[in-house]
């Protein structure tokens, strides 16, 4: 699933002007029902705010990923709104958020909310990009950025791997969520490609382990 699947023009906003936390994430919340994925709006937001209440989803850098899975969703989506002059998030920074996306997922999705937040998690890394979807002119062109970057990324990951050993091996890994743990998977293996150095990253958030280290290339890496 692609995030442009989830994310229609219905549910970005740009240059929104929110008070306050709670009064962007109620924007959030308008715009996901205004997408038509929720039976029940209050229900949803209340949903998304007990989520903040065990630990902000401001993820730093400008960025903030709220989401909640609840029974008050009906179809599994995203919305999307950008702040240019920033608002105060409780971000893990405590930089002011930019630029947000909301997730929602259905309590039957099973891990759909924490698939999508991976993939969002690797794309806004990217701070040219994520600059650019902050001066997007129109939501068309906010949606065009996030479906070239998303094919590109797509190339990337069916490229064969690199023969032979990872000269560095890494885990990453958060107890409460997964934004982070992708976002420093994403961080390492930018940097090692920078500097010519062959990595291999193993992630373990709330959605399990990926791209597993094996034995073999533990024996085999230069240094872990």
């Amino acid at each position: 699933m692609r995030i442009t699947d989830l994310l229609k023009l219905d549910g970005i906003a740009l240059d929104v002007k929110p008070v306050d936390k709670n009064d962007a994430l109620a924007k959030l919340a308008d715009l996901m029902d205004k997408s038509g994925n929720l039976a029940d709006k209050d229900m949803y937001l209340k949903a998304v705010l007990a989520r903040e209440a065990t630990g902000t989803t401001g993820l730093g850098d400008g960025i903030a990923t709220p989401h909640a899975k609840s029974s008050a969703v009906k179809a599994a989506g995203l919305s999307a709104m950008v702040v240019r002059d920033g608002v105060a998030f409780d971000s893990l920074d405590g930089q002011p958020a930019r630029l947000f996306f909301m997730i929602a997922a259905p309590d039957s999705a099973n891990d759909l909310h924490i698939e999508v937040l991976s993939r969002l998690a690797t794309l806004i890394m990217d701070s040219d990009f994520k600059e650019a979807l902050i001066a997007a002119s129109t939501k068309e062109e906010f949606l065009r950025l996030i479906d070239e970057k998303e094919s590109a990324q797509a190339e990337k990951t069916t490229e064969a791997p690199v023969s032979g050993s990872y000269r560095l091996l890494a885990v990453t890994a958060c107890p409460t969520g997964i934004a982070h743990t992708f976002m420093a998977a994403e961080s390492l293996e930018a940097t090692a490609k920078k500097r010519g150095i062959s990595i291999k990253v193993e992630t373990n958030g709330s959605g399990g382990v990926k791209n597993e280290l094996t034995a073999a290339e533990i024996a085999a890496a230069d240094c872990i």
